[in-house]
This record gives C-alpha cells, structure tokens and sequence, in this order.
C-alpha cells in the first residue's frame, strides 16, 4: 500500500493521478496507523513551510516520518520539510538531512520564484536508474537546498547551483515534480515505486 501524506499542502491530485497512470494506487491519508503500516510513503508539497509544519504537528506526523523505515518520496516542500531549517517563515522543520532551506535572492534578473523547466545533472541514485544525464524536470519553488552530501542530483538556477533532489537511508527528496515532468518524470516515479 502506497500512503500519500495528506496535510494541507496542495498538489495530492496530480501525485494521485500519476499513480493511477503508473498503474499503482495511492491512499491519502493522515492517519498514522496507515502511515506506519504503507508499504511505500510519498509526501507531497505545494505550500508554505511555517503552515505545513504547524499542520504536521497538529496531526502528530512528524515523529512518524522521521521514524519511517519504508521508501519515502518527497517532493517539493515535502523535499525542503524534510530539512533541519527554512528561511520560510523561520521554521524549525523535521530534520532527517541536516541542512538548511535559504530563499532565492532577489533582484538578480531571474525572477521567484523559479517555474519551468531545468536540466538535472550528475544524478546518481536509486531514482535515476534510467533517467540519463541532462534530464529535463519541473520545477515550481522559491526556496532551495545547497548542495551537500545528500545531493542526489542538481540544478542551476539564475547562476546558483543547488540540490535537484537529495537521498539518504530511505529518504528519497525530489525539488522538481516528478508528476509533473513528463516522461522522465514517470521514470524516477517509476523507480521509486519499483524499489
């Protein structure tokens, strides 16, 4: 069983149909017992670190992710949660990647936050089994990690490098959206289903 963590933040739709499309499905849930016992874990973000994390624990959810032994796939801010720190609200967040999430400066010519499409690069990993190189991937954020040992692949935007996605242990972390990259998108969901 596939849990899809619901806690407010949007986007559940898309990672739910992309599922679908996959062939697997996927139980929004916020009940831990469900959680706890889901094969496979995915935690999905559109929203605002402060405000998700109030909501994780308000819902009791933040001891059970960090204790999640299973696959886990966070995307987007469901990535940056899962990190020490956010300028976002200067919020405290989970901390399973002891990093810190910082804000695109402003005034550099690219505007924030950054949408579209951007390359991946030295993508290593259980994710990137058969996504070459150079991938294209979606991306929606006003926030980034650095890159750090847990970087599992990166990008580039307005002249700043940073964390694409992150692993470690089980934890697999995506900043682009895998259910909203297309083919190689469907590739990394598809690995991770398959780990």
């Amino acid at each position: 069983m596939i849990a899809v963590i619901k806690y407010g933040a949007g986007n559940v739709r898309s990672v739910l149909s992309a599922l679908s499309r996959l062939g697997y499905e996927g139980t929004l849930t916020d009940d831990k017992s469900i959680i706890e016992s889901a094969d496979k874990v995915i935690f999905p973000g559109v929203g605002e670190a402060s405000s998700a994390m109030t909501a994780l624990r308000n819902k009791g959810l933040v001891d059970v992710i960090r204790r999640l032994k299973v696959p886990f796939l966070g995307i987007c801010l469901g990535m940056q949660l899962m990190c020490s720190h956010s300028e976002e609200g200067d919020t405290d967040c989970i901390g399973v990647i002891p990093s810190g999430v910082l804000r695109f400066p402003e005034g550099r010519g690219f505007k924030v936050p950054h949408m579209g499409w951007n390359t991946i690069e030295s993508s290593k990993g259980l994710l990137y089994k058969n996504v070459p190189d150079e991938s294209y991937m979606y991306f929606v954020h006003s926030y980034y990690v650095p890159i750090s040992e847990y970087s599992s692949a990166i990008t580039e935007y307005d002249g700043i490098k940073f964390s694409a996605s992150l692993e470690k242990d089980n934890f697999m972390l995506t900043q682009f959206h895998p259910e909203k990259s297309g083919d190689m998108g469907e590739l990394v969901l598809k690995a991770f289903l398959e780990v």
